[in-house]
């Protein structure tokens, strides 16, 4: 999460006076799943929450977040081999594009 949205939602539960058991966002699953079916309608796509969070996974992943942090903290998986099963294999060219990020090309 960015910094600046982070600062405002911790300074908003504060002001809330919300507790640890409070819900930030007063909503379920299932009311969650019904909202992103209905985004992803008119894209012609099924697309389920839990595709978010491998999208978001991924995407923090392939930015150079480590993967120990990406597990922990974005998946909260208690094992690393969960979060590389989770993330899947990574491309010849993402391997390449790595290669030359570490040896500063």
């Amino acid at each position: 999460m960015p910094e600046p949205i982070a600062k405002r939602m911790e300074d908003y539960i504060r002001t809330q006076d919300l507790k640890q058991e409070d819900r930030l966002f007063p909503i379920s699953y299932s009311t969650v799943r019904s909202m992103i079916k209905n985004l992803s309608g008119p894209l012609k796509n099924s697309i389920r929450p839990h595709d978010l969070r491998r999208y978001s996974a991924t995407y923090a992943s392939r930015n150079g977040v480590p993967l120990e942090i990406v597990s922990k903290v974005i998946l909260r998986h208690q094992d690393l081999k969960t979060t590389q099963a989770y993330l899947g294999k990574v491309s010849e060219t993402e391997a390449i594009r790595w290669m030359d990020i570490i040896h500063g090309k």
